[in-house]
């Protein structure tokens, strides 16, 4: 796949964890819940059904990938997925653990409380737990 560009609020709120075949798994930079962000590598697009039929596929498949890789991962109550974008036009899937015991439990996480950014070490330890995930495609 070639570059393709990233939404500067997806460069500026998110660091780069790694690709999976289609899509780029962005950390929001924020330890208050584990988030990742799925972004297709394709330009121009916004909306799921604005891709051709196998990359829809392709999607759906690597969101249920990552999807069930989190909730085993950080031992999720509930899986929150949800493709918005009406800030960020950019096609972009997020998928947030949600714990009942969470700071927004049962809310929406946006805007509940600050962004709590990961340090260095907390964010090598992040890119580590994932790596498992990002080698199976390798």
């Amino acid at each position: 796949m070639e570059e393709f560009p990233l939404n500067p609020q997806l460069e500026k709120d998110c660091v780069v964890l790694g690709d999976l075949p289609l899509c780029r798994v962005l950390l929001m930079n924020d330890t208050t819940y584990p988030w990742c962000i799925l972004v297709p590598r394709v330009t121009d697009i916004e909306e799921l059904f604005q891709l051709v039929d196998e990359l829809q596929v392709q999607v759906a498949l690597e969101s249920g990938i990552l999807s069930r890789y989190m909730n085993d991962l950080f031992e999720a109550d509930k899986m929150n997925v949800a493709a918005l974008g009406n800030k960020v036009r950019q096609l972009h899937i997020h998928h947030v653990v949600r714990k009942q015991n969470d700071a927004a439990w049962p809310e929406p996480v946006w805007g509940k409380v600050p962004a709590q950014p990961y340090s260095d070490n907390e964010l090598a330890e992040m890119r580590e737990k994932f790596q498992p995930l990002f080698a199976r495609f390798g």
